[in-house]
């Protein structure tokens, strides 16, 4: 690997500390920096403006210095790219993260000399549907997320997996996360955990009114059907923590698994239960 392309949060206090690492490691090996985002600061001579159309002839990799809300912004770019992330923590999880920064020249070395493999990290696809046409669409890496928004009661979900009814629900809102996202909010509503490698989505209730409501996993294969009830303000539907999109009365989301996929750069040999163990305290 030779062509890097750069994400960095843009809320990092100190990026220079960053700009003076990549500086030393260009000057120390044969490798180019590209610049995805024109932030103010940044310093022309080190990076090249990426190509347009950008695609993984141009680019071998994207670092991406940051969380995992980070990560997640840099998936658009690795859908355009094809190129698989890397990524380097800089927040306080960083669960998607491969390397740290006092690591970030063994872990490009490590790229040079081919010493890494994929992971693949299926996405989902959400489309929302209002009065039988499509008004919205977008992919997610970790979750898409119904929620009452400024609504004070619960609202009412009609749940059908490819056309045959699941079950109905007064609740504050629905999870659809990936194997990916079941680490993330999913998690934190009670949902499962899901090997990466898996092809599943889960979907967990957020507060359903009835404590027999559980949070489920189906196959990749079936076709997720939303039905949004009972709103005395329009609710809110969330891609991956940062898109929004305003549900009204009657709205319909849908959720598939996407033929698409972001691939992951994986360096260490540490198993996803060492990384549970480590980051979620797994088991203490």
């Amino acid at each position: 690997m030779q062509n890097f392309a750069v994400y960095i949060n843009p809320e990092f206090s100190d990026k220079k500390s960053i700009y003076n690492l990549l500086e030393k490691l260009r000057n120390d090996s044969d490798i180019n920096f590209f610049s995805i985002e024109s932030i103010p600061d940044l310093p022309k001579e080190l990076f090249k403006p990426l190509p347009k159309p950008a695609n993984s002839k141009h680019i071998d990799c994207i670092l991406v210095f940051g969380g995992d809300g980070t990560i997640l912004k840099a998936k658009d770019l690795a859908l355009l790219t094809g190129a698989p992330i890397l990524g380097i923590n800089l927040g306080y999880l960083g669960f998607l993260s491969e390397s740290v920064l006092p690591e970030i020249a063994s872990s490009i070395e490590n790229l040079k000399q081919g010493k890494y493999r994929l992971l693949h990290r299926m996405l989902i696809e959400c489309h929302l549907k209002r009065e039988g046409k499509i008004i919205y669409e977008a992919l997610a890496l970790n979750d898409a997320v119904i929620h009452k928004a400024e609504s004070p009661g619960l609202i009412h979900i009609r749940i059908k997996a490819s056309g045959r009814y699941v079950f109905d629900t007064r609740c504050d809102g629905v999870i659809a996360a990936t194997p990916t996202g079941s680490t993330a909010y999913s998690l934190a509503a009670g949902g499962p955990i899901l090997a990466p490698e898996m092809k599943a989505i889960v979907l967990a209730p957020l507060n359903p009114h009835i404590l027999a409501i559980r949070p489920m996993v189906f196959p990749a294969t079936e076709r997720l059907a939303m039905k949004v009830y009972g709103l005395s303000q329009p609710a809110m539907l969330q891609i991956d923590g940062q898109n929004s999109q305003t549900i009204q009365e009657g709205d319909e989301v849908f959720v598939t698994a996407s033929e698409r996929s972001v691939s992951f750069i994986k360096l260490s040999n540490r198993t996803f239960y060492q990384i549970l163990r480590r980051k979620l305290n797994l088991g203490k």
